[in-house]
């Protein structure tokens, strides 16, 4: 835990942390987000991307995220100081320097997540061109790149926080979340949200004819 001396340092350099909810493409990330939007945190989203059946409750993004890589301005960051960003893996490297961020990192089975973006592309009528095999070797190095980044920024704090451990043991992911947010949220709120029926691409289920 971080002295309170070093808290008032930080804050005085940062302001208020971003919460940022991360990870891989279908990870549990939207699960997560409606977590915290539960517990009474403030979702930085501009509701542009409505609700669909690949995430029923909503995906709680916001637009803008999308062009931090090519984006010269980003003092809008600033703006998700005291609430919660949603920003996808590949794209954390692209957050500005002059904030806090405080990562929660979803991790799920790398089956899991491909065989649940092929679905999606499915129901949209679109093929993936890149076999399954090749998406998930880049996944891993991606994933070795994140730690490397967490590591070598002073300004990032990131828990990994598996996707299945939150549909098998709610109480128990919920109240890990919620020490590292500092402790102040119901963290049986937070698992009264989670809903095992959106678990529609299990591990165990993939290769059944």
């Amino acid at each position: 835990m971080l002295n309170p001396l070093k808290r008032i340092l930080r804050k005085r350099k940062y302001g208020d942390e971003v919460i940022v909810v991360s990870g891989l493409p279908r990870s549990g990330t939207s699960m997560m987000m409606r977590m915290l939007d539960t517990a009474g945190l403030t979702i930085l989203t501009d509701h542009e991307r409505a609700a669909d059946e690949d995430n029923p409750e909503g995906y709680y993004e916001h637009e803008r995220v999308k062009a931090l890589e090519s984006e010269t301005d980003k003092s809008w960051v600033a703006e998700a100081r005291g609430k919660v960003l949603k920003v996808i893996s590949m794209l954390l490297k692209d957050l500005p320097d002059d904030n806090f961020y405080r990562v929660i990192f979803m991790r799920r089975d790398l089956d899991e997540v491909v065989a649940s973006q092929n679905r999606m592309l499915e129901r949209r009528g679109e093929d993936n061109p890149i076999e399954d095999q090749r998406t998930k070797d880049y996944y891993l190095r991606h994933l070795v790149q994140v730690k490397f980044l967490v590591r070598n920024r002073d300004n990032i704090e990131m828990l990994e926080a598996s996707y299945r451990e939150a549909l098998d043991r709610p109480l128990e992911f919920a109240r890990r979340v919620n020490k590292f947010l500092g402790g102040s949220l119901d963290a049986e709120t937070m698992a009264a949200v989670v809903d095992p029926q959106l678990y529609r691409n299990r591990k165990d289920r993939l290769r059944q004819p």
